[in-house]
């Protein structure tokens, strides 16, 4: 049997909460999972009688799936098995572009439904749900980051991939975990000063790399940073000759234990190319399905996110991921709210550190 994480409807929206600024990052994270309701498990029934009915809705639609690797396996399957994609962000980004779909669907969230409108404005951008966001966008508002640039303005600005439209319209630069080192770096040896925004830990990472002087806005991924030192030694202990690839959103103590840290692409090409066998990986346990299809013959272990004190919300799995299910797919045309817009003025904007990031090594 399959099963897949789904969760009750928003009891509130985000107009309802007390007012932005009266939360830290980390306190508006909470209480954005604390609205989303408690999570329930449901079995996605009759699996290859609701992929046939989606394939012919896309190739009704002219539609193209793009799947981020974090999305559900069947999501990724299902994306692949009608001509689609399932990649990183930048990949997501650059596939919807240049596809000649008028239409595209992507599973993941929010913020990348956002991107692949603004890249591509004739087209249609659905979702399978716009409740699907991310803890690093969540904790990153617009106006309070507007207000960290303006108090900085001596500093270049580059922001993560996992940001709104209107953050990402302040921004100088994007950037994606694949190319943040390399822009960075860049960046610094034309003296420029950083302002980083939103994963302080990724910004951390970069930052020890790069020597680069860097401000760092103070955000996480509650995926990433529920893995711990202690709970990868441990699964090391009993696996010694395993491998560790580590994605740079999570913690130092954890980054340091690796033998590899990458983005999700860089992770998949890594155990690809590494002689090891097995592998213990510390990101989000959706990067499997692709990790298993690229090698059929290695055993892939998922970090712990457990351990003394431990506050995990994500257990490796992140919860708006999850949200992309079958079913929500089967109505994906069927509801006008599914539908992505970004206003043109933040559209524009956010085009401009968009292009940068595509042009720069494409």
């Amino acid at each position: 049997m399959r099963y897949n994480v789904g969760f009750s409807p928003l009891k509130t929206s985000m107009n309802d909460l007390a007012p932005i600024q009266a939360y830290s990052p980390r306190e508006l994270v909470k209480v954005h999972l604390e609205d989303l309701g408690a999570p329930v498990v449901r079995e996605e029934r009759d699996v290859e009688r609701k992929k046939n009915e989606i394939k012919q809705l896309l190739a009704r639609n002219n539609a193209v799936l793009v799947a981020h690797y974090y999305a559900p396996a069947v999501i990724q399957a299902l994306a692949e098995e009608t001509g689609g994609c399932v990649a990183d962000s930048l990949e997501m980004a650059r596939f919807g572009r240049d596809h000649e779909a008028k239409t595209l669907v992507v599973a993941g969230v929010k913020f990348m439904g956002e991107t692949a409108k603004i890249l591509s404005p004739e087209k249609q951008v659905f979702m399978p749900t716009l409740e699907a966001n991310c803890s690093l966008d969540i904790g990153c508002p617009s106006d309070e980051f507007s207000a960290f640039c303006d108090a900085h303005p001596d500093r270049t600005v580059v922001v993560y991939a996992n940001t709104s439209a209107a953050v990402k319209a302040r921004a100088d630069w994007v950037v994606t975990s694949s190319i943040a080192l390399d822009v960075v770096d860049y960046l610094d040896s034309r003296g420029e000063k950083i302002l980083w925004a939103p994963d302080k830990h990724l910004g951390s990472y970069v930052k020890r790399r790069t020597g680069a002087d860097m401000l760092l806005w103070d955000g996480s991924c509650i995926v990433h940073e529920e893995f711990k030192a202690k709970g990868l030694l441990d699964l090391k202990a009993a696996h010694p000759e395993a491998s560790i690839l580590v994605h740079p959103e999570s913690p130092e103590s954890v980054v340091e234990l690796a033998d590899v840290v990458g983005s999700t692409s860089q992770l998949i090409q890594a155990a690809k190319a590494m002689k090891s066998k097995k592998f213990i990986v510390a990101t989000d346990q959706g990067i499997f399905f692709k990790m298993q299809q690229a090698c059929p013959d290695k055993m892939f272990y998922i970090a712990p996110t457990a351990g003394e004190g431990a506050t995990c919300r994500s257990c490796a799995n992140c919860p708006w991921m999850a949200m992309n299910t079958l079913d929500q797919m089967l109505e994906v045309f069927d509801h006008k709210y599914n539908e992505i817009h970004v206003e043109p003025i933040i559209a524009n904007g956010a085009l401009v550190p968009l292009k940068r990031m595509l042009d720069f090594k494409s």
